[in-house]
């Protein structure tokens, strides 16, 4: 689609020659990814909680060289979603730093779930495709300015 053809007035197309930023469906992303950041904030608690709690509640599988015992898991897993649950509210609220603290939560948790790997493989797999699209939706995102 040419500069000239583009209708005017539509929404999104602030970047020439780009595709539309702030389409509805990338809108759409940002608030599904501040209510995934709620939810994985939420399971990661309570995952911190029970690693805490039995320190058997899950296997390894197979030796593996980042060795941390559950207990240690468990704090790090209760901490980042004490973490995501915040951010995840930030972002649902329109706060700017909720989107920043969301991106490096997301970062940081796909590195961390690589390293839950041997504990559990789908899970950590999975959580690793949702915070892609978390990163994703939240840095594609460029909130309506208001002009006053």
């Amino acid at each position: 689609m040419t500069e000239s053809s583009r209708p005017s007035g539509t929404p999104g197309y602030g970047t020439p020659g780009g595709p539309p930023v702030n389409s509805s469906w990338v809108s759409g992303g940002v608030t599904f990814a501040g209510i995934l950041l709620l939810i994985n904030g939420a399971l990661a608690v309570l995952q911190g909680i029970a690693a805490i709690a039995e320190d058997d509640i899950y296997a390894r599988f197979g030796d593996y060289i980042y060795k941390i015992n559950l207990t240690g898991w468990g704090w790090i897993l209760l901490i980042m979603g004490v973490l995501a649950l915040v951010a995840g509210w930030g972002v649902l609220s329109g706060a700017g730093w909720g989107r920043l603290i969301g991106i490096g939560l997301a970062s940081l948790s796909m590195v961390l779930q690589f390293l839950f790997l041997p504990y559990q493989p789908l899970w950590s797999i999975i959580m690793i495709g949702i915070n892609i699209f978390v990163i994703w939706a939240l840095a594609v995102y460029q909130p309506e300015e208001t002009v006053g």
